[in-house]
């Protein structure tokens, strides 16, 4: 019975340990990946998008209003049940071929979400990460945008005035911190400043030219401007959105072009 479990506590070791080094492999492969790719630029006053493919020798501009951008949903079986991914992408035709970035999401409603996020700030409707980043507001005025120990710090503080103020009670509180010691305490926090601080040591690579005299501001009188069409589907959305505000922001804008087509 012995040799049984010191066997199977060595094939166990050895499935650890490969799954620990793949994992590791994965993760320094996606830091790498800051000294060799240039992530997809916005940019509001001009209206434009910036996207650098791999191997392309100049930067690509395009209309914001031109972008497509879409949502997707992969199912299979497998023998441990049901399994779904989702992501989210954007993109233009260049010369007869699609050019687009997509990416991995935890679930469709976050794939939306990434899209309404950077939808709203080209449209000047958010300014900041703040504002859709941190909707609890655990980080102060003088604080990183990033996570770390500041959040878990502002995070317990709010905790506490709202025991003080009766928001919450002690079984509240006392699950709080149970969770929290469950997840390793602040270990998670102190793991994020860590790869932020690898992230900057690493470093990006650098923008070409043309993408940084692009990424310039330029006086108010030289933005772009939207389209009558733009704003008239625009206004629609939000005169439907103020009438039902509990409604999902994509049926709307679905109700919206089925309307127009």
């Amino acid at each position: 019975m012995q040799g049984v479990f010191l066997e199977a506590y060595e094939i166990v070791f050895w499935v650890s340990l490969c799954n620990l080094g793949a994992c590791l492999a994965a993760w320094l492969k996606a830091h790498s990946l800051y000294t060799e790719v240039i992530p997809t630029r916005f940019n509001r006053q001009r209206r434009e998008v910036c996207f650098m493919p791999q191997g392309a020798q100049a930067p690509l501009f395009v209309p914001w209003e031109s972008l497509c951008a879409w949502v997707v949903q992969a199912q299979g079986g497998s023998q441990y049940g049901v399994t779904r991914q989702y992501g989210m992408g954007m993109g233009f035709y260049h010369e007869g071929e699609l050019v687009r970035v997509e990416f991995m999401c935890a679930g469709m409603p976050l794939a939306i979400a990434h899209w309404e996020a950077v939808r709203a700030y080209m449209e000047y409707e958010v300014h900041d990460l703040k504002s859709i980043q941190d909707p609890m507001d655990l980080q102060g005025p003088n604080d990183p945008p990033h996570e770390g120990m500041h959040t878990f710090r502002n995070a317990r503080a709010r905790l506490h005035r709202r025991i003080r103020e009766k928001e919450v009670g002690w079984v509240y509180g006392f699950f709080w911190y149970l969770y929290h010691v469950m997840t390793f305490w602040t270990l998670p926090n102190r793991l994020v400043e860590w790869e932020v601080k690898r992230i900057a040591k690493v470093g990006r690579k650098k923008l070409p030219e043309a993408m940084q005299a692009w990424s310039e501001s330029i006086p108010e009188e030289q933005w772009a401007k939207p389209s009558e069409e733009l704003i008239r589907l625009g206004q629609r959305v939000k005169a439907l959105k103020q009438r039902r505000p509990r409604r999902a922001i994509t049926d709307i804008f679905a109700e919206v072009y089925r309307s127009e087509h």
